[in-house]
C-alpha cells in the first residue's frame, strides 16, 4: 500500500473519531511529521507515516528527536496496521 493511501485513512479515521488531522508541511524545516493529530480533549500528537517497509530519513530521525526532547507525542506509523492500531489506542478500540 502507498503512504498516501495510508495517510488517507489516517485522516479518514481520526475524523471519524472527531480529531483533526492536519498535513504538516514546513519547506523551512524539512523532515518535520507528515501530520498533526489533535484529539477531541485537546491531546496534539505528531505522526511520521511510512510503509511497512519505508525508512526515516536522518532529518527525520533528527526532528523527531528535537521534538520528543521537548516533550510531543510523535509517532512513526508503518503500515496500515500500525494506523488501525495508533486509532485503537487514541480513540478507543471501538473505533479501528
Amino acid at each position: 500500500m502507498k503512504e498516501s493511501e495510508i495517510e488517507k485513512r489516517l485522516v479518514r479515521k481520526v475524523r471519524e473519531c472527531g480529531g483533526l488531522c492536519y498535513k504538516f508541511i514546513s519547506p523551512a524545516n524539512p523532515g518535520v511529521p507528515d501530520r498533526i493529530v489533535v484529539t477531541p480533549d485537546g491531546r496534539t500528537i505528531y505522526i511520521e507515516l511510512k510503509t511497512e517497509i519505508g525508512r526515516l530519513a536522518n532529518i527525520q530521525r533528527w526532528q523527531i528527536e528535537q521534538l520528543r526532547e521537548r516533550g510531543a507525542d510523535v509517532r512513526v506509523l508503518k503500515g496500515l496496521p500500525e494506523v488501525e492500531a495508533f486509532i485503537g489506542e487514541v480513540f478507543g478500540s471501538a473505533k479501528t
